[in-house]
């Protein structure tokens, strides 16, 4: 009796995987389905080039494992798009490349925007406000101290530099802040990712080591002066 429902379930079991895994092969056949009958209907040249699989995250590589070769229709394609696994070889993106894009070189050239990253680094644009951004008066070359706030707030980048703000790019003199770029270390740039997408960014710039130099010394002075020092001098 147990041993004919134990069969029974095996059974049961393995023609729903069956099923499930005929389902997927469907949806996979009607996508490219679909691409096809664009391709028909639009004409032109047809081209192969690398598409992402999953989110690619700055610093990331491409490869089998998150990216695949698929055959489109130049005319559809931004310019420069990646044709091969070898073109890109041990090259990190040097920004988020979404899942199911077309990849295109221009993701991983951290030099053609004018922003000049340092080793290491990626650059990486988060959104913000002017509440969150000292006031909105953050720009390039400002070095800050970045936490994420949401359930709980947390420290998430100590001295990370500020390479650019949309108000800088922008022709209004009333501009407000919308986004800053930052130069993220390449292994804490998912993390940033991560929490801009699901809590709130928030920017703090600390005084400069000029700045810090006398009040520290100022309250040195204040130390040495206090009435307390001197009774503990004079004993």
């Amino acid at each position: 009796m147990k041993r004919g429902a134990l069969i029974a379930g095996l059974i049961s079991g393995a023609l729903c995987a069956g099923c499930v895994f005929a389902y997927s092969v469907q949806v996979r056949g009607e996508a490219d389905e679909a691409r096809i009958e664009a391709m028909q209907r639009y004409g032109g040249e047809q081209v192969d080039v690398l598409v992402a699989t999953k989110d690619i995250y700055p610093g990331e590589t491409v490869d089998a494992s998150n990216a695949e070769v698929k055959t489109w229709l130049s005319d559809l394609l931004p310019s420069g798009c990646v044709t091969s696994f070898d073109d890109v070889k041990g090259v990190q993106a040097a920004s988020l490349i979404i899942s199911g894009e077309a990849i295109s070189h221009r993701r991983f050239d951290s030099g053609g925007s004018g922003i000049d990253v340092p080793q290491g680094c990626v650059a990486l644009s988060v959104p913000a406000e002017d509440v969150q951004a000292v006031g909105g008066a953050l720009s390039a070359g400002d070095v800050v101290d970045v936490y994420a706030s949401g359930s709980q707030t947390a420290c998430i980048g100590k001295q990370i530099m500020v390479l650019a703000t949309n108000v800088e790019h922008s022709s209004g003199t009333k501009a407000k802040v919308s986004w800053v770029t930052l130069a993220v270390p390449v292994e804490q740039s998912q993390e940033f990712v991560t929490a801009s997408q699901s809590m709130d960014i928030y920017f703090v710039l600390p005084a400069s080591e000029v700045d810090r130099q006398p009040s520290e010394q100022g309250q040195i002075g204040k130390q040495e002066d206090s009435p307390n020092s001197s009774q503990h001098e004079g004993r």
